[in-house]
């Protein structure tokens, strides 16, 4: 009866003692698969919020376009009451009255270029007419001193001392008719004022009035009696534009207008404060980085162009564009992007102002004009060497 009593013990412990491991390690388990799952939700709260932090991100993106754009539809209104008012007087030559906008809306001067008679003049005209600023002309001749131009100091016999008298650059838009007729002296006296913005006459130095635009022409095929500008002053200007003859029926339309002696009255649709306000819009026009990187690689590649897989244009290229290039072909892109009426730049807008921004940057060498080649097929291989992002 003993010995049954032990074994009857031994058993009963046993028994417990399985269910006391059991019991554990079902607990262990437990809390195993609590904390694996407790990590997993963890990861995938953790994840969740990643997405929605990165969805509302994306979101303020793309309220800030759709905000900035429909900005850009309400400030751009002018620019196609600019354009109806431009047609009034100028038929034809699209590409002409956008390069003009485009120099106005970015702060920067256009250069003219073609022969007698394309409306040159008259389309800067009638663009300073349409706007409500002071306008001045100057006709640059050989006998031009740069005192004619910024002005000087004159002495009063009454007062028995220097007053500055003011030039005609004293104003918001500058027509310089013929620039390339006056010497180099003149043509010298433009620098300060269109980089600083301001004129130094004597010991004093004077802000010229904001916006300020040089607008300037050259006539290309008459050599006596005229002097290239050099390359600093080429420099300076945003854009150089090429004017070709009208169309056939632009050419018929033309003459049907000017038989009838009767000139169109252009008025003024808008103030400098609203140029201004303007050119504000236009600096927020987004510029993402891949642009600015297409950008830098056109413009390197005017200076090393062997980089770009274009070896076979290097002993034609004497020299490349400068900084200022890159800068300027940026803020005309987003302008072009603004006269587009949209709130963003793509390729295709720096593609379409490339040839105006770099044709006057990009120096040529004997070789070059030997084998009469220009520097708008140079700009021409780059373009469509150069990977579109």
């Amino acid at each position: 009866m003993q010995l049954l009593g032990a074994d009857v013990r031994k058993y009963v412990l046993g028994r417990v003692y399985d269910a006391v491991v059991f019991d554990l390690t079902c607990f262990i388990f437990r809390v195993a698969l609590f904390n694996l799952s407790y990590f997993a939700i963890c990861g995938k709260v953790a994840n969740f919020a990643s997405k929605s932090i990165n969805t509302t991100k994306d979101k303020m993106n793309t309220f800030d376009i759709r905000a900035l754009n429909e900005q850009i539809e309400r400030q751009s209104a002018f620019v196609t009451n600019l354009q109806t008012g431009m047609a009034q007087v100028i038929v034809g030559q699209k590409h002409l009255v956008e390069s003009l906008l485009i120099g106005l809306l970015s702060d920067g001067h256009v250069l003219l270029e073609g022969v007698p008679g394309l409306a040159k003049t008259q389309a800067i005209k009638t663009l300073a007419s349409l706007v409500d600023a002071q306008f001045s002309r100057i006709q640059f001749t050989p006998d031009l001193l740069p005192a004619d131009v910024i002005g000087t100091m004159i002495y009063s016999q009454k007062e028995e001392t220097f007053a500055v008298e003011k030039g005609p650059v004293f104003a918001n838009f500058v027509l310089a008719d013929e620039i390339n007729r006056a010497p180099a002296k003149v043509q010298s006296a433009l620098l300060e004022a269109m980089q600083e913005r301001q004129v130094t006459i004597g010991k004093e130095t004077f802000a010229l009035p904001k916006p300020f635009l040089v607008l300037a022409t050259q006539n290309p095929i008459e050599q006596e009696g005229t002097y290239p500008l050099p390359e600093a002053q080429v420099d300076r200007f945003m854009l150089k534009v090429i004017i070709d003859y009208p169309k056939l029926e632009e050419e018929k339309l033309i003459v049907r207008q000017n038989i009838k002696g009767e000139a169109p009255v252009v008025t003024p649709i808008m103030s400098t404060s609203e140029i201004m306000e303007a050119r504000a819009v236009v600096r927020q026009v987004y510029l993402d980085e891949k642009i600015e990187q297409y950008i830098a690689d056109i413009v390197f590649a005017t200076r090393y162009p062997e980089k770009y897989g274009l070896a076979d244009i290097k002993d034609y290229v004497e020299f490349g564009a400068s900084p200022r290039a890159s800068i300027n072909l940026a803020l005309a892109s987003r302008a072009y992007a603004f006269v587009k009426r949209r709130g963003y730049v793509i390729p295709e807008d720096v593609r379409a102002v490339a040839h105006d921004v770099l044709r006057h940057r990009v120096g040529l060498t004997y070789e070059a004009e030997a084998n009469n080649v220009t520097p708008e097929e140079i700009v021409s291989k780059i373009i469509n060497k150069i990977e579109v992002p």
